[in-house]
C-alpha cells in the first residue's frame, strides 16, 4: 500500500492504493510515522490512480496536519482532477500550504527548492 524514497534530499512517499475507510487510520500513522524518521526533510506523498479515493485523501489531509505542527513542508501529487480538489478545498489553511502538484518531478523539486 505504501513506498518511499529519498530523492534529492525530500521523502517520497508513495501511496499505491486507497485504503478504504478500515484503512484510513493505518495509513495515516504510516506516513507520520516516516515524517517523524525523516523531520525536518521535506515531504512529497504521491496518490496514484488507484490510490485517489477519498480515504486516501483523508490520510493525507490528517499527515499534513501533522507536518504543519512539526514546521515540515509537505506537498501532494496526483494526476487525479477530484482528488487535487479535494486535498485543495480541505487542507489545513492554520499552518503551512498544502500544494498540489500533476507531477512528481515537479514536486520534488519545489520541496528541494523551498527547504534549501
Amino acid at each position: 500500500m505504501l513506498s518511499h524514497t529519498l530523492e534529492h534530499g525530500v521523502l517520497v512517499i508513495t501511496v499505491d492504493q486507497d485504503p478504504g475507510i478500515d484503512g484510513r487510520a493505518t495509513l495515516t500513522t504510516h506516513i507520520t510515522n516516516l515524517v517523524d524518521a525523516h523531520q525536518p526533510t521535506p515531504v512529497v506523498i504521491v496518490l496514484t490512480e488507484r490510490a485517489a479515493g477519498h480515504a486516501a485523501v483523508s490520510a493525507v489531509l490528517r499527515a499534513h496536519q501533522w507536518c504543519g505542527r512539526l514546521g515540515v513542508l509537505m506537498c501532494v501529487v496526483t494526476h487525479s482532477a477530484p482528488a487535487r480538489r479535494l486535498l485543495e478545498n480541505n487542507a489545513d489553511a492554520s499552518g503551512p500550504r498544502l500544494v498540489v502538484h500533476a507531477r512528481v518531478d515537479t514536486a520534488i523539486t519545489t520541496a528541494f527548492t523551498a527547504a534549501a
